[in-house]
Order: C-alpha cells, then structure tokens, then sequence
C-alpha cells in the first residue's frame, strides 16, 4: 500500500451506534456441542463458528440469520474484489468547454482526496489549462434517493453520505482558536468558505466534520465542498478561475481533456476500508458493483442486485443465507448467518491479508469486528502455521461477550493446533 495511505486513511472512522432491535434467540447446538456447551453462559442469543483444518469443530445456530453489523464490510470486499477486479482503478473525467468551463464527472472514487485533487490540478495545469470560468458538476452516474440505510444524519464521520463526485469522503477537518478563528486542520486542505460557515458556531478545538448533517440538501452541500476544493487548489497550482460553482452535464460529444486513474488500486481501497472499517467506502463499492454489473447511473437497488446475484452464482448463498440492503453494516435490516459468513470468509482467503492484524506482531488473529449498540460481531481467520482457519461470532444480545467467546474459541483453536 502507498506511504500516503495511512496518513490519508487515520481520518477514517469505525461503527454505528443505533437502537437495539434483537432478533429471537435460538438454542440449537449445530457443532462440537461440549464446547458450545461452555458458551451457554456468554451467548444469549447469537451464533458462532470456528472451523480447524476444514473441519467444524465448535458452532452455534450457524443457520439462524442474525444481525451483523461491520463484519459485512468483508461480504463487500469480496464481491467488488470480483465483479470489478483487484487492479481496477476509480476514474474522474474532466472536460473544458469552448467558453473556458471546466466540467468534473465523478464516477464513485471513494478516495478522491485533497491529494488527490491537488495532483489532478497540476496535470491539468501542465496540458494547458492556464484559466477556467466557472467548475461545472456533473454526479449524475449517481443517483441516489436517500443516505445509506441506517446511517443517522449526524455530523459523524460514519454517516457521511455517497455519491458520483465526493472529496475526502465529505468530512472536513478545521480547527477554532480562542477568539473564534477558523482554520484549516490539514496542510494539504486550504481553509475554504464552507468550512468557516460550519466552524463559526464550534468551540476552541479540533473537528472532524461530516459536512452533510446540516440543513442544506445533501447533494448540493456536497458539490460545494467539491468545487471550493477544486477551485482553491487550481488557484494554488497559479490556474486562474473567478466563476461560479453549479451543477451541470457533460454535454454529448465532448472530450475529455483529462481523465484522472485513481493512484489506488482496488486492493489497496479495500485494505484501508476494512483496517479503518470506514462505511462511506464500503458503500461505493457497493454501488459501484450495481453499476458495473447493471450500468449507470448507480443505484441502491442495482447495489442490492448485483450483490445478491454474486452471492447466488459464486457461493450458492440465497436470501435466506444472507440479506444485505447496504455494504457497510450500518443497516439493522441487513441479515446474515454464520454458516453464509463461514463460506464468505472460505472465499475470502486469499485476500485475507487485508484484515487488519491484531496489535501483537505475534497475534495469531486476522480480524473484522463489528459493533452496533446490541449487536457484537467477529469475523476472520485464525492462524494455524501456514492455514488460516475461519471464525465467526455473530451477537445480538444486549450484553457485549464477544471477546470473552473469541477467547474460548481462541484456546479450543490452540489444542486444536498442538
């Protein structure tokens, strides 16, 4: 992964929290019933699975469709790692029009960032483009009705909203000095009008921001921050431009006078997705799916469909196996089983270094965790020497035992091993 990665990536957020709404419990005892046995006083109401040199040797309702919260991001992952291709890369168009207008088409990059952008401008600025008018919008392969199921509307970085042309997964970083003072938390980001209007009412501090809670439309405030970015780092690359900021078309004929390749690869956007569980990039893959497989403009159905029609024809997984309305997890109507999870993460293997590792160098986990306010999840592998061996712990109880079930398993998996 890009040196740049990380530091792009420590902006990135992890879960949810949201009302419990927990599904019946079920008792049946599927595998290894001595050690699930021993989980009778941990697991209420949730299911789990460890399975050692491809035999089951401890599970727990593994067909009992449960909750999942993050753990989906896995489920994701691996269905754009295969409908779009490790290496592919997101495209943004740009055009210039006769009168000097310089026209953005996003196509989803969930990485277009200030670094990205800056770059974007001065290759712009080396084919000639020494002035522009006005910066015309065009999001229209995206067309979304509403946010992400489940996602609240708060100013959190996790429920930052998708769509066809975002930059730096719109959120912004300011600061506010003791005497009201606003400025610009990143050296790459120039302090821009928007982020003065949304610091004026904060307190002294550092603040992440996502910029799409407030009152304004959700579309419209995100094109602005798009285009007051843009423009002030054209006006930084010395690319003059006093015009307007509005949402518009590529008109049919014209050509791009630039069309920009991500400087990350699909692997890489999935490595930072999962290792920072970041729910606004699992979402534009999502959709990005639903457009590869069903053409634009991308949609959350044509997200829904593409995602189910994979499942089905790669993994024999119907909609009773698993169910899922969004890609991030952040949806309490996504459903999943244990036994759907346990063949995902089969699937999964050879990607499964993107997993984040555990914080010990000599951690035998290879983990996703996922975590809703009754809704506790684990999902990855476990180390045997050179196997990896899937694990799964799905609870929707009101009570967080996930850790303690991970650390039977976690002992069960070592006498396993010996």
């Amino acid at each position: 992964m890009h040196r740049k990665t990380t530091a792009i990536l420590t902006i990135l957020f992890f879960c949810v929290l949201a009302r419990p709404s927990l599904l019946p419990a079920a008792g049946r005892e599927e595998a290894g019933s001595g050690a699930a046995a021993r989980m009778a006083d941990l697991v209420e109401n949730g299911g789990f699975a460890l399975r050692h040199r491809d035999r089951l040797v401890a599970g727990r309702d593994l067909d009992v469709p449960f909750v999942p919260a993050s753990i989906v991001k896995i489920v994701t992952s691996l269905a754009a790692l295969e409908i779009l291709g490790p290496d592919f890369r997101f495209t943004t168009s740009f055009y210039l029009t006769a009168d000097h207008d310089l026209i953005i088409q996003g196509h989803g990059d969930p990485l277009l960032t200030s670094e990205e952008v800056a770059g974007i401008m001065g290759r712009l600025h080396q084919a000639g483009v020494t002035g522009i008018r006005d910066i015309v919008l065009d999001d229209s392969l995206f067309q979304l009705d509403a946010m992400a199921d489940g996602a609240g509307g708060t100013d959190n970085p996790y429920d930052a909203f998708n769509g066809g042309l975002v930059v730096n997964f719109n959120t912004i970083n300011l600061t506010v000095a003791d005497d009201g003072t606003v400025g610009s938390a990143e050296a790459q980001t120039p302090l821009l009008s928007l982020m003065e209007e949304i610091g004026a009412p904060l307190p002294p501090g550092t603040h992440r921001i996502n910029i799409t809670s407030g009152p304004e439309a959700l579309a419209d405030m995100t094109l602005r921050y798009v285009g007051e970015l843009f423009g002030a780092l054209a006006a930084r690359e010395g690319i003059a431009g006093q015009g307007e900021i509005r949402r518009g078309t590529v008109p049919p004929g014209l050509t791009p006078v630039y069309r920009h390749r991500s400087s990350f690869s699909l692997s890489e956007v999935v490595g930072g997705l999962l290792r920072y569980s970041n729910n606004f990039m699992a979402n534009q893959l999502f959709l990005a799916c639903g457009a590869r497989k069903y053409g634009h403009p991308a949609t959350w159905d044509k997200g829904r469909r593409a995602l189910a029609a994979f499942l089905a024809e790669e993994l024999e997984l119907a909609g009773r196996d698993i169910l899922l309305v969004e890609g991030s997890g952040l949806s309490r109507r996504n459903r999943l089983t244990v036994a759907a999870m346990l063949r995902v993460l089969e699937s999964f293997r050879p990607h499964a270094r993107l997993l984040k590792p555990g914080e010990d160098e000599h951690d035998n986990r290879l983990l996703k965790s996922g975590t809703l306010e009754g809704v506790y999840s684990y999902a990855g592998y476990l180390r045997d020497h050179d196997r990896l061996d899937p694990l799964v712990v799905i609870l929707n109880q009101k009570e967080n035992r996930r850790d303690a079930v991970l650390e039977r398993l976690e002992n069960l998996h070592r006498r396993q091993s010996q």
